[in-house]
């Protein structure tokens, strides 16, 4: 069993993150989720009706809302928990600001982003799940929430892309990136079970998981 305590699951809007964090934390011995809460962002259905206009005020209520519950959560979970499994990186913000921001509003954004990162400590290993605009779409219709339900496939394909040029870079922790286009984590358990230990055991640097080819 590894001994990482700290592991975040990210991917674009759709993709499992959440429920592959439960699934995580029930099998796991002591410990802590810490899930975004998306509903509590009084600017989000604005955004979907509207997302010139309500942007800004969207990503920075994410960024701050994000900052507040990681400084708190992480910090008492450091003290009571074995493991740390988070729905979320706090470098989302920046990835979701640079496809919804203008220039001059992204500079800003960055600029505040930067000086609250400082405090944000980061995860031993990320899993990306990475899929596609077709299945995250269908996702989206499957779980049916209010204000997703306008989504547009050109905002998903735009974030898939930022996903996987952010991820591309991504230096900061441990990464495993998994294929999740036809994986089914929820109603097969056996796709689950082979998920989970190679989370557990992903090797150090960039390694990948690939479902469809693995016997």
């Amino acid at each position: 069993m590894s001994e990482r305590q700290y592991i975040v699951v990210e991917g674009v809007i759709g993709v499992g993150k959440t429920t592959l964090v439960e699934k995580m934390c029930n099998r796991l011995n002591n410990a802590q989720p810490v899930v975004e809460k998306h509903d509590a962002n009084p600017f989000l259905a604005d955004f979907y009706r509207d997302p010139r206009r309500y942007a800004f005020q969207t990503e920075l209520f994410f960024l701050l809302n994000r900052y507040r519950q990681q400084v708190d959560e992480l910090r008492q979970a450091d003290l009571f928990a074995r493991h740390i499994v988070a729905d979320y990186l706090f470098s989302k913000s920046r990835i979701f600001a640079s496809i919804t921001l203008e220039e001059r509003e992204q500079t800003l954004f960055n600029t505040v982003a930067g000086l609250l990162e400082r405090d944000i400590p980061p995860p031993d290993l990320v899993v990306f799940l990475q899929s596609n605009t077709q299945r995250l779409m269908r996702n989206i219709r499957v779980r049916d929430r209010d204000y997703e339900r306008s989504m547009n496939p050109d905002y998903i394909e735009a974030l898939v892309e930022a996903y996987n040029h952010h991820f591309f870079r991504y230096k900061a922790s441990d990464l495993l990136i998994v294929n999740a286009t036809a994986l089914d984590f929820v109603g097969n358990p056996d796709q689950f079970n082979d998920l989970f230990a190679h989370i557990m055991n992903a090797p150090e640097g960039v390694s990948y998981y690939n479902p469809a080819t693995e016997e």
